[in-house]
């Protein structure tokens, strides 16, 4: 994969070949540590260890967004009241993003759609232009952990089993690096925010929804 990284990123660069094509030419690729590889490469930041470290040291902070009024306010701490249930990291890192989204005026759902059977919902993962899918085990209490986290792009389920949110968000932006993604316009600043504010990837120019973000998260006025 070393070897090929040239060739495989003008061929992502100028041909702009479709998921399912380019998952068929370089089945390699689709794995978590080469998403993690191949991201380093571009970037020479690592990715998994940088995004869990920044987003757990920013947690305490954002934990705070609750207090925004409104419907954005009750949406917030509908999402947090998860943590009364299960107060594991993983929770936690869930909540934060979910609740970040809400905070920029974005949709979780339009990244994160949770489901209890994949057979059922078959339909709407084929429709999926770009996010992942979350499946709970029916009857699952809320400290069990999920049956399967997967990420579709273009309709293609390109991985799964990736055991938690925070996990594939985290391995679905490297690979937004990766495949040369443009931002969904839905979720444009939540990914802005991702790259600019969590992975601290070209951050000198901040929309003025990301810039207020970063003053409230260093001065903890939220």
């Amino acid at each position: 994969m070393e070897k090929t990284f040239a060739y495989r990123r003008h061929e992502v660069i100028e041909e702009k070949p479709f998921i399912a094509e380019f998952k068929r030419r370089w089945p390699a690729l689709f794995s978590e540590h080469e998403v993690e590889t191949e991201f380093t490469r571009i970037t020479t930041v690592p990715l998994r260890s940088k995004f869990m470290q920044q987003l757990d040291h920013h947690s305490t902070q954002l934990m705070t967004i609750k207090s925004k009024g409104g419907a954005a306010g009750r949406k917030i701490r509908n999402i947090m009241a998860d943590l009364d249930k299960n107060d594991a990291v993983e929770t936690r890192r869930a909540c934060v993003l979910k609740a970040l989204m809400v905070y920029l005026n974005e949709d979780p759902e339009n990244l994160i759609r949770e489901y209890m059977d994949v057979k059922d919902n078959q339909e709407a993962m084929d429709q999926t232009v770009l996010g992942f899918f979350a499946i709970k085990m029916e009857g699952a209490e809320p400290a069990d952990g999920l049956a399967d986290v997967g990420i579709i792009i273009e309709g293609v389920e390109v991985l799964h089993d990736l055991d938690n949110i925070a996990n594939a968000v985290a391995i679905l932006f490297g690979l937004m690096y990766s495949l040369d993604l443009s931002y969904p316009t839905n979720l444009k600043y939540t990914f802005e925010v991702l790259q600019k504010l969590v992975m601290e990837l070209d951050g000198n120019k901040l929309s003025t929804k990301a810039q207020v973000l970063k003053n409230k998260l260093f001065e903890g006025t939220f």
